[in-house]
């Protein structure tokens, strides 16, 4: 089985799509969980009626991240392989799209994560989404095809299950680099792989709104962090 993970924080406008874009999956392989991290709006009633397998709700009082609510889900997910995607991710042809990356499992034992190439929506996309994502997709390979030190963002990452509780999941005290740091770990225990044939497309809304200047200025931060 694998289990996809959608942490969310005020996610109401973009849950309910990913959620149902996902509906075709058969519920004998394939679970989507939504973690929630007390959001202030209908995030958590969305993602109900939008057919979510699982929603898992951060108690009152407990600090709130994205480490946190993605260990969250995993906590509860059943299946063999993780799969984490935020909530404005789109997976073109699913069944195809995991079907292609279980082969790249089975024909490496020693692989335990997988990230693949993120885009803009083609709609939504500009020249600078193109150029700087073809420039971010392109280090993700070397760091994990080449130099083999494993680094990956959030937006997906598809993580065997066994491995990533051996490493007692996301760390929980990293303010950022969380998503970095798992792949990092995860290098040091097996290998890890940009598998450039598929991807994801997210909708550009957090660079288009602080702008790429913003986004490569707190990538930089955040790196070195």
């Amino acid at each position: 089985m694998i289990s996809i993970i959608i942490p969310t924080y005020n996610e109401g406008d973009y849950i309910a799509r990913t959620v149902r874009h996902l509906a075709s999956l058969p519920r004998d392989r394939f679970e989507v969980i939504v973690s929630d991290s007390q959001s202030k709006d209908d995030t958590v009633a969305i993602a109900r009626r939008a057919g979510a397998d699982a929603v898992v709700e951060l108690p009152a009082g407990k600090k709130r991240g994205i480490s946190q609510g993605r260990n969250d889900g995993a906590a509860v997910a059943r299946g063999e392989f993780l799969v984490f995607i935020d909530a404005d991710i789109i997976i073109p042809d699913p069944g195809k799209f995991f079907e292609d990356l279980l082969m790249q499992f089975a024909a490496n034992p020693r692989l335990v994560g997988i990230v693949v190439p993120q885009w803009v929506e083609r709609d939504k996309e500009t020249f600078a989404d193109r150029l700087f994502f073809g420039m971010l997709n392109s280090f993700y390979v070397f760091a994990n095809n080449v130099l083999r030190s494993g680094n990956a963002s959030g937006e997906f990452q598809m993580i065997k299950a066994d491995a990533f509780r051996k490493l007692h999941g996301f760390r929980e005290d990293l303010v950022a680099g969380e998503d970095n740091d798992m792949f990092r770990r995860l290098s040091k225990i097996g290998r890890t792989r940009m598998y450039f044939t598929r991807a994801v497309y997210q909708s550009g809304r957090r660079v288009h709104t602080l702008g790429w200047p913003k986004t490569l200025f707190d990538w930089l931060k955040n790196g070195i962090y």
